[in-house]
């Protein structure tokens, strides 16, 4: 369809002037969507469209951003990222409040905006009440207030609400949503919810080198996505999938699942020698080293048999 005769170049074409109001469906009428090649990208050029250059990030110390990205967002955006204290990956208005305090004179980098993650890198999501209050005691300080939504469709589905009801809903002012890990080829989008705190959004994603020539290969995807129950139907099936996951895991003798599951990921440990027998035939990533703690993720494509042979191979390694 996308790839059928010319369109205008770098996002003048019709499927993403169509873009908006795809996004709008899900998020509100003042929804502005600007497509980027990935999730990384994506964070850094939102978080540079609400903080300042002296400004400070606040975030779970777990956070993409913080563990995962590179220093991207230290390295292209000039931005401190101050680490929060967290509880099975969340954290809190008091900790927010602590952060603000302790940045009293000019010696310090100044909180700008609160950085929150749904579903969070332990696996766990904020219900609308958390980040209601977690976003209203931000604005009270100041601050804006972005959501890295990589999982934001998995974490919507495991709460049976929709995307805006913990997103535009309880005063999340900017989003970077996740598309890879929702089964699109490639490609995520940053979504101003309240514009009137955003700015620079264009320049910035072209600076960032995220202008897409072919910008329509982005947008296409996104209309495939969200313009009926695509996005629902791939992110329950992750979840079914951990959900099966942790329940063969959980039977079998010496294997400890150490974090709630809520979502698509799953955390484990089992015996060493076990642990060293699995990864001979599974390439794992181990969270925490020195426990012997792995995240196990599922995704759209995530079969019933793969889940099944994976828990017969542990359960293998164990005996």
């Amino acid at each position: 369809m996308a790839n059928g005769g010319h369109q205008q170049a770098y996002g003048e074409d019709s499927y993403t002037a169509h873009l908006d109001s795809v996004f709008r469906r899900h998020f509100g009428p003042t929804a502005e969507a600007f497509a980027v090649f990935n999730g990384t990208g994506a964070n850094v050029i939102a978080l540079q469209a609400v903080t300042s250059r002296w400004g400070a990030v606040l975030c779970a110390g777990q956070a993409h951003l913080n563990e995962d990205e590179g220093g991207a967002p230290e390295h292209l955006a000039g931005l401190k990222l101050v680490e929060l204290p967290s509880v099975d990956g969340k954290v809190s208005p008091d900790s927010v409040d602590a952060a603000v305090t302790a940045a009293s004179d000019v010696h310090t980098a100044q909180p700008q905006t609160l950085s929150l993650s749904e579903a969070t890198e332990l696996g766990t999501c904020y219900t609308p009440e958390e980040l209601h209050a977690l976003a209203a005691r931000a604005h009270a300080h100041g601050l804006a207030v972005h959501m890295d939504g990589a999982r934001l469709a998995n974490a919507a589905v495991a709460l049976g609400i929709p995307l805006s009801a913990c997103t535009a809903d309880v005063g999340i002012d900017i989003l970077s949503f996740g598309g890879t890990k929702n089964g699109l080829v490639f490609g995520e989008c940053v979504v101003a919810l309240d514009p009137s705190r955003v700015s620079g959004l264009p320049y910035l994603r072209k600076r960032s080198t995220h202008l897409a020539s072919k910008m329509r290969f982005l947008s296409v995807q996104f209309e495939a996505l969200l313009g009926g129950d695509l996005w629902q139907r791939n992110a329950a099936h992750a979840n079914a999938m951990a959900a099966r996951l942790r329940k063969g895991l959980t039977e079998i003798a010496d294997v400890t699942v150490t974090r709630p599951v809520e979502a698509n990921s799953v955390f484990a440990t089992m015996p060493r020698t076990a642990l060293t027998r699995v990864m001979d035939q599974y390439t794992l990533y181990l969270n925490d080293e020195e426990r012997g703690e792995v995240r196990l993720m599922c995704s759209f494509d995530t079969t019933e048999e793969d889940i099944d042979g994976f828990t017969a191979t542990v359960a293998a390694a164990v005996t």
